[in-house]
């Protein structure tokens, strides 16, 4: 008697038997390219699945920093048929991804990528001609001596969005999503959203909810090793994969062209339109002639986005990050501004000429990124050919972690790293030492970030007003009784905290209405 195999389960095993070929083909040609030099140490995989059943997929970095105790700074894993490379401290991320960037610079394949609609985010580009452009175009107007033209707008953006807190503290979450949404879509494409619910800011906001789920490498492995997946039909029960993608593919070319089209259509009804990134590079295009032209559109496309979208998340999560600390650290709130009013007094708001004047300041800016990194892995990247570190064989195509949690949380640089201890960055004359994480949270090497100098800006400002204007406490329950908040962090690419309930209320001499004379004053 014969026996059929359905056609699904037949399909599912041919598919298990290539997947299995496929990883048992990789590890052989690893082996022979190898030779003498041995991989990294790094906990024993598993047939077939390697590591990936023993990493904490919603936290992958608290499971590397784990591993790190076990088997040192730099260590490998196989997820499925995908061999890692994790460096968990800042000099050997610095050998690497910035001495040896010729070969550390390309990004690994990321199976969600265009599947969830975010192939135009240059960041997760391969190292190719198409992301040089879209990193030159973002160097242009983004380096540091040309951001100063943006920091006026910065501190308008800043004060609106304390004046909105101060009117309607529980929505706090809501402004600080807003004051970054509006900073980058002045920078990038001369829109100044309208207070309150702005289409221009929901449209951000319904891409992030919608993508950035599904940008983690430890997600998308599992995709790539399994398409069977994106086959299933979509109204099976459990199955809301392809519905999720395409709703988030939607929102990616909603995000893309619906603020690129307004940018062209002011610049066509103003003769003097706000200077921006889409402002400024489409007077360049008009020099080059095509296909050259249609390169550099699109470029300029994906870099605006791009830009939209990174300045949003990480600047948004750091607030929130930084609200969290304050809530939970009163005193380091109240010797912030006295540090203010002693320099400036409580008749003047900060400036950013004033910044190197609040040595203190600028140390609770440093502990925030340190404390609760927003990219606790940095953004990975992927060798372009095999490389010898340490006698340690790193293969071509392996991804490559700089492991930020790691570095943020090494105990002999940074004694008691699980509390928010701003002092930690100042010499014992109240000075700031040579220690800045914004030498590894904004990444490594070709693959910097290239918006970091006005990303700072943007969340020195938000810090150093809001310090100067507003106080943190705990909220109060029915009974009167404090609420310690007990923070859930949403976790991605970025990470922050979830709303949580606090007390964030104007100081004693700061009012709305004194901050609307501000800005009705400065415009």
């Amino acid at each position: 008697m014969f026996y059929s195999i359905p056609s699904d389960t037949g399909l599912l095993l041919v598919l298990i038997s290539v997947v299995a070929l496929d990883i048992i083909r990789r590890l052989v040609r690893s082996s022979r390219e190898r030779r003498s030099s041995p991989l990294p140490p790094g906990p024993t995989p598993i047939p077939l699945l390697g590591n990936v059943l023993s990493v904490n997929i919603e936290e992958p970095w608290k499971t590397y920093t784990a591993w790190k105790a076990v088997y040192g700074q730099v260590l490998y894993a196989r997820l499925l048929d995908q061999e890692v490379i994790v460096l968990s401290s800042q000099s050997d991320a610095v050998e690497l991804l910035e001495k040896r960037s010729r070969i550390y610079s390309d990004r690994p394949f990321l199976a969600t990528r265009e599947l969830y609609g975010f192939g135009f985010i240059f960041s997760f580009q391969g190292y190719d001609n198409h992301w040089r452009l879209c990193r030159r175009i973002f160097h242009q107007t983004f380096r540091a001596d040309t951001v100063m033209a943006f920091w006026p707008m910065q501190l308008r953006r800043v004060l609106k969005m304390i004046v909105n807190v101060i009117d309607d503290p529980d929505r706090y979450a809501s402004y600080y999503s807003t004051f970054s949404a509006a900073v980058a879509l002045s920078a990038v494409y001369g829109y100044e959203p309208v207070p309150g619910n702005d289409s221009m800011v929901h449209t951000v906001d319904d891409f992030i909810h919608a993508a950035l789920p599904a940008t983690t490498p430890e997600k998308a492995v599992l995709y790539r090793m399994f398409p069977f997946l994106w086959r299933i039909p979509d109204w099976l029960p459990g199955t809301s994969l392809k519905r999720e993608a395409k709703t988030s593919c939607d929102c990616g070319v909603n995000m893309v062209e619906t603020p690129f089209r307004y940018a062209q259509k002011h610049m066509e009804t103003n003769q003097d339109p706000t200077f921006s990134v889409v402002s400024d590079h489409t007077a360049r295009i008009q020099q080059y002639d095509e296909p050259y032209r249609s390169d550099y559109m699109k470029a300029l496309k994906h870099a605006s986005s791009t830009a939209l979208l990174a300045s949003t998340q990480t600047t948004t999560s750091t607030i929130m990050v930084f609200t969290l600390a304050m809530v939970q650290n009163p005193r380091i709130w109240k010797r912030a501004q006295a540090e203010i009013d002693a320099v400036l007094g409580t008749d003047k708001l900060p400036s950013f000429e004033d910044r190197p004047f609040l040595p203190y300041i600028e140390a609770i800016l440093r502990e925030t990124q340190r404390w609760q990194p927003v990219l606790a892995l940095g953004i990975p990247h992927a060798t372009i050919s095999s490389d010898t570190y340490k006698g340690f064989y790193i293969p071509r195509g392996a991804t490559v972690i700089a492991n930020v949690w790691a570095i943020s949380r090494d105990e002999a640089r940074y004694p008691n790293a699980e509390k928010f201890i701003p002092e930690r960055f100042l010499t014992a004359e109240g000075t700031l030492t040579d220690d800045n994480p914004a030498k590894y949270v904004f990444g490594f090497g070709r693959r910097i970030c290239p918006g970091r100098d006005i990303g700072d800006a943007s969340v020195w400002s938000a810090i150093a007003m809001m310090l100067a204007t507003l106080d943190f406490t705990l909220a109060k329950d029915g009974e009167g009784k404090d609420i310690i908040p007990e923070p859930k962090y949403a976790n991605g690419i970025a990470r922050h905290p979830e709303t949580f309930p606090c007390c964030i209320s104007p100081r004693p001499h700061i009012s709305k209405a004194s901050l609307e004379r501000v800005l009705a004053r400065n415009g």
